[in-house]
């Protein structure tokens, strides 16, 4: 029988970048907002003075980082929720600051070993955050989870398995007008009104295969020659609008923001422009940035929070590319906590 870490086995994009930017974060607790196992894992080796409160809406994903991190010990607190859910995180973060105040009464007992370095915790607040949006390669890999065009399996594209609404919901359910605003919001896909009217004429639609064939047939053959699969804007908006994933993001932003200390990092690896513009446009306002017209007083309240890290995204090295397909996309924004409140 194999163990949830050899199920769920996912190469994580510019590990030791995301090591390198919690490397002078004060001590505390780090949050992995989508807790895959091996970025909270480089950043525990690294630092141990940092202790991890990792969430996640895959159960599957959850599972297989309580195993690999098992070694860390009290050091590591799991939550299954959504990133945006403030009142989770609050609890989450109680839990994890528990777990460390045991932790370091353990350490001071000189009838034990101690396990760990004592943290300390000025007040109840975040060293840090960090984001990994996007699919992680076993849910890709995997048919049964029906995020791919690759491989053939049901309409489903749940991260959250436990969740009621699917993919088959999306297209099986939404009229044509709606599922083509869909595909060109999510997705970018010039071609979404000819798509949408052709799924909606093949219902009912029962599996991947056959909604990549659905739509593939829908592009016009010219087009279906370059930029990759013709499938995939049209599978990536899908899932995105079964998961809610670009409309949680900004107040999971904020949240996290609003949680982290001074000094602290929130760092944010993005996969497509949607999720980038986003993160660019949260953290603008997070400076401090007015939205009032020039040479008027401000009036809209901005107060700067964080300051950039990088005023640019990073990308993963040339070397990297070519190793993991997958992070040929990626984009790294980073913010630091500033005084501010």
């Amino acid at each position: 029988m194999t163990s949830p870490a050899e199920e769920f086995r996912h190469e994580p994009v510019m590990v030791e970048e995301i090591a390198e930017v919690f490397a002078a974060v004060p001590a505390g607790v780090v949050l992995d907002a989508t807790l895959g196992g091996g970025h909270s894992e480089a950043i525990l080796e690294r630092r141990a003075d940092l202790a991890i409160l990792g969430i996640d809406r895959d159960p599957a994903a959850l599972a297989a980082a309580r195993q690999r991190l098992a070694r860390f010990g009290t050091r590591v607190t799991t939550l299954h929720a959504r990133f945006d859910d403030r009142a989770a995180l609050a609890e989450g973060l109680q839990d994890a600051l528990a777990a460390q105040a045991k932790a370091a009464g353990a350490a001071d007992d000189p009838r034990q070993e101690p396990s760990m370095q004592t943290l300390e915790h000025p007040d109840d607040s975040l060293s840090g955050a960090l984001f990994d949006l996007g699919v992680s390669s076993p849910q890709l890999d995997v048919g049964e989870r029906g995020f791919s065009y690759r491989h053939d399996g049901p309409l489903d594209m749940r991260m959250d398995t436990t969740a009621a609404w699917s993919a088959s919901d999306v297209v099986n359910g939404y009229e044509s007008d709606e599922l083509a605003r869909v595909l060109r919001r999510y997705g970018d896909e010039r071609f979404a009104t000819r798509i949408a009217r052709a799924i909606v004429a093949a219902r009912p639609v029962e599996t991947t295969a056959e909604l990549a064939a659905i739509v593939t047939a829908a592009i016009p053959a010219p087009a279906r020659r370059t930029g990759g699969h013709p499938a995939k804007r049209t599978f990536q908006a899908i899932r995105i609008e079964v998961n809610g994933e670009l409309a949680a993001l900004p107040d999971a932003l904020d949240a996290a923001i609003d949680t982290t200390r001074p000094g602290g990092r929130i760092a944010v690896l993005s996969y497509h422009s949607g999720e980038d513009r986003i993160v660019k446009e949260r953290f603008r306002r997070a400076t401090g940035a007015c939205d009032c017209p020039p040479g008027l007083p401000c009036v809209c309240g901005a107060v700067q929070t964080v300051r950039l890290v990088r005023g640019v995204p990073k990308h993963p090295s040339d070397d990297e590319q070519r190793r993991n397909r997958r992070a040929s996309s990626a984009r790294l924004r980073v913010a630091e906590r500033t005084g501010a409140t």
